[in-house]
Parts: C-alpha cells; structure tokens; sequence
C-alpha cells in the first residue's frame, strides 16, 4: 500500500512539474517563429529587449521623476521611443536623459506630453486600438506585420519598424482605417534610403 502511494504521489509530482513545461515550449517556439520573421538579428533583438527593461527601469526607479507621471519606453533597433504624461518639461527631459544613457540606444524619440497622467479608461481604449491596429496590419496586403511594433497612447497610434517607405506607407494607411485612431506617428528606421 504504502509504495502504491508512493508511486501515485510520484506521478502526481511528474505530471504537476511537467504541466509548466508546455507554455515554455510555445513560448519558445514563438518567440523563435517572430525572431525567424524579423528584420533585426537575434542579438539585436535581444539588445532592444534588455535596453527597454533598463530604461523603464531607471525612469522608474527615479521617485522625483515619477511624482504625478505615467511613462513608458520601448526600443525597436536601438530607436528608443518614450510615451506618458509629466508634470513639467524638466521631467521630460530628465525621462530622456535616463534613455540616452543607455550606451545601445542610437536615438530617442521623446513623445512624452506635459499634462495629466491618463487613467486606466484611457489606457483600456488605448489598448483597444493596439490590438485593432495590430489585427488590421495582419490583414494588409504589402506589408508584414510581424515587421513592426504598434503601440497607442491617448488614440495615437506609433508605428516602429525596420521597413521600406512603401511598406510604412501601407502600414499607416491600414491603421489609419482603424476606428478611434486619432493620429499616426511614424517612428520607422526605412531599408531604402
């Protein structure tokens, strides 16, 4: 008795443990699938990846700076791209000066705005046209999305990408499409110039 609990328990364990395994596996698998489709090398995206953690690390870390604001960082082909809302245009600049710190960012676009921090309503609906935006880049013929990065603030949409003008152009024209869109900005690095 005591050793078929013992195997019951073992199984239970093995089962349990392994349960883990499968999100890994798919998270791994498409994270491999999105590197096999993205301009950037491997390494660069894993650059991009660790630059963007620093940078909202440190912005975040700053208690002054983050006294009555709300920003965020994201880094495509070291292009960093700063969004949120601040009190003043000293904290504007000190948000970009924690980004330009990082020795693997070539350039920051700094679209922070100096106003009240947007609320969790806000945010949603922003959210919202993210992934709207997102779906209407899969369906575009002309352009993959895989290629480029979407992120809304306040129903602006920000395109980053390492693409050609002509992709950029049908990119912007299907998100344009996109109910509650109140503007792009393209943050793209072009191939063919």
């Amino acid at each position: 008795m005591k050793q078929l609990l013992g195997i019951a328990l073992a199984t239970l364990l093995i089962t349990t443990s392994l349960q883990g395994c499968a999100p890994v596996i798919v998270a791994g698998a498409a994270t491999g699938a999105t590197i096999a489709h993205d301009r950037r090398s491997a390494g660069t995206i894993l650059d991009d990846q660790t630059s963007e953690l620093k940078i909202n690390s440190a912005i975040h870390q700053d208690k002054e700076l983050m006294k009555g604001a709300r920003i965020e960082a994201t880094v495509f082909n070291g292009v960093a791209l700063l969004l949120g809302q601040v009190p003043s245009e000293q904290h504007r600049k000190r948000a970009a000066a924690h980004a330009r710190q990082n020795v693997k960012v070539k350039q920051v676009h700094n679209e922070i705005k100096i106003t009240e921090a947007i609320g969790l309503k806000v945010q949603n609906n922003d959210s919202a046209i993210t992934f709207k935006a997102k779906s209407a880049l899969l369906r575009a013929k002309g352009v993959s999305s895989t290629y480029i990065k979407v992120i809304s603030e306040r129903g602006v949409v920000y395109l980053m990408g390492l693409i050609s003008r002509a992709e950029g152009n049908t990119a912007a024209k299907a998100v344009q499409q996109v109910k509650g869109v109140q503007g792009i900005v393209k943050v793209f690095e072009y191939t063919d110039t």
